[in-house]
């Protein structure tokens, strides 16, 4: 009875670890009448505290304040597929567009500044892409594109846009990839590229020297908090993952479901200043907003 007892107490414990520390927020965000959410890609937000939403939609990317209010609609008119999308340290804004192979900076009123990729025209040279994913910025303004659907390999550019380096090719190899799809990098400044049809993340310097590989999701969408921690959308699995930088999950939440906390192919994800965690979605055509408990 004692080890009963005592396995009992374990599993208890091992279930109030694993519980989910996050809730969705309900209502968030308040479109304007007559806007409807297309497949919505990417997620970030700014110095301020806002969220900017790029979605398949008409007026592909939106901004909302923290509480949900929407503040404005950038780039009618400039995408054919919207996918990728962060804010860097100086608040531009920065999207990739896996349809017509180019990645844009824009400035925080949405004025063009760098536009890498020739539209329409995909290939794996220092001009082109073939459908990148995402982009990751380094402290000395290097950046660093995951090159993507078409091509797979990981491009590196100095921060006026110059070609430095490329690296990877399709497999399942180390430095080989199955669709770059997501990269972050953390405080040490090691690159973490989500190789998604390979369910794993593999690290590197940021010369492109494989570091290690972990892997046991599918990560569509990664982001790196200030702790280090990563945060995983695994759309295969319809969940967020809570992971150490070796791979081990700290927690999950969510499943396959139209319900608020559940996902329908969860694709962006970002922590934001404040603590909330925003999770966007392909199939679901929504982006979810969750606090800690």
């Amino acid at each position: 009875m004692k080890k009963l007892a005592g396995l009992f107490a374990l599993l208890m414990l091992l279930s109030l670890s694993a519980r989910a520390e996050y809730r969705v927020v309900p209502d968030f965000p308040q479109l304007p009448k007559g806007m409807r959410l297309a497949g919505v890609s990417g997620v970030a937000t700014d110095s301020k505290g806002n969220v900017l939403v790029f979605h398949r939609g008409v007026e592909p990317l939106l901004v909302f304040e923290p509480s949900g209010k929407f503040v404005r609609a950038l780039g009618k008119g400039l995408f054919k597929s919207a996918h990728g999308l962060r804010v860097d340290k100086d608040d531009n804004i920065w999207t990739t567009d896996n349809a017509d192979h180019v990645v844009v900076k824009f400035d925080h009123e949405g004025k063009v500044l760098m536009t890498l990729g020739e539209r329409g025209v995909a290939g794996e040279d220092e001009r082109h892409f073939n459908k990148p994913a995402d982009i990751a910025f380094g402290d000395n303004g290097d950046f660093f594109i995951a090159d993507g659907y078409g091509n797979s390999r990981v491009v590196k550019f100095d921060k006026n846009g110059k070609f430095l380096i490329a690296w990877g090719k399709k497999g399942k190899g180390e430095g080989e990839f199955n669709i770059p799809h997501a990269v972050r990098i953390d405080s040490k400044g090691l690159l973490y590229v989500g190789d998604r049809e390979n369910d794993r993340v593999q690290v590197f310097d940021q010369h492109g020297k494989f570091i290690r590989q972990f892997g046991g999701f599918a990560p569509f969408g990664l982001f790196i908090t200030k702790d280090d921690e990563l945060l995983v959308a695994d759309g295969r699995a319809n969940k967020v993952h809570r992971v150490t930088l070796e791979g081990k999950i700290l927690e999950t939440w969510g499943k396959r479901g139209p319900e608020a906390g559940n996902f329908f192919l969860p694709h962006g994800i970002t922590l934001a200043a404040d603590g909330a965690v925003y999770v966007t979605e392909i199939d679901g055509k929504r982006i979810q907003k969750f606090v800690k408990e």
